[in-house]
């Protein structure tokens, strides 16, 4: 059992007898009184959402899950799937992985996080390298404002991002996937 200075976005834990992930949460220090958590969890299972509060210093219980490298196949309407080394597919609920599943393109290997033998999440890096696949062309003379302005371009996963205006269709891209914004051009 660990406190609650290790609950983070992202960090699975057991709650009534159920795993969920820690969606949203907020370390409150008021001027009164004593420290405590806010947590906003989802249930894993049932996709159920509640928000409790932990007082500082309080134990939980926090999941510790295990990493498998799979490859990203295909995504249906409700899930993501990935193939392991011994070629059986494991599903993730679409829900469940969140913004996280904007980020994959078809084979792409991945950490997928599982609790036994049941895939949970994946973990991907802060900076991924996409290919631009539409993008409008810049015009002579945009850029006299300043150098600031931006353009929406399509990704090779179809993402779109605000990049400069002299990123090109073909270009290779630089993305944070923690904020969704362009880095720089990939070299």
């Amino acid at each position: 059992m660990l406190d609650t200075t290790y609950i983070k976005r992202d960090v699975f834990m057991r709650f009534k007898d159920a795993i969920c992930v820690v969606t949203d949460f907020q370390h409150v220090n008021p001027g009164k009184g004593s420290a405590f958590v806010r947590v906003r969890l989802k249930n894993v299972q049932t996709g159920k959402t509640v928000e409790h509060t932990f007082k500082a210093g309080e134990a939980v219980d926090i999941v510790e899950l295990t990493r498998s490298n799979m490859q990203y196949l295909y995504r249906d309407a409700d899930s993501f799937y990935f193939m392991d080394q011994a070629y059986e597919q494991h599903a993730i609920p679409a829900d469940l992985l969140g913004e996280k599943g904007q980020y994959l393109k078809e084979g792409q290997e991945v950490a997928v996080l599982l609790d036994d033998t049941t895939p949970l999440s994946i973990d991907i890096p802060k900076k991924l390298t996409f290919k631009v696949t539409e993008s409008a062309p810049a015009v002579k003379g945009d850029t006299a404002s300043g150098g600031r302005m931006t353009k929406e371009v399509m990704l090779e996963n179809g993402m779109k991002v605000a990049v400069p205006l002299f990123i090109e269709q073909g270009d290779a891209v630089v993305v944070n996937t923690e904020a969704g914004e362009y880095v720089e051009r990939a070299k």
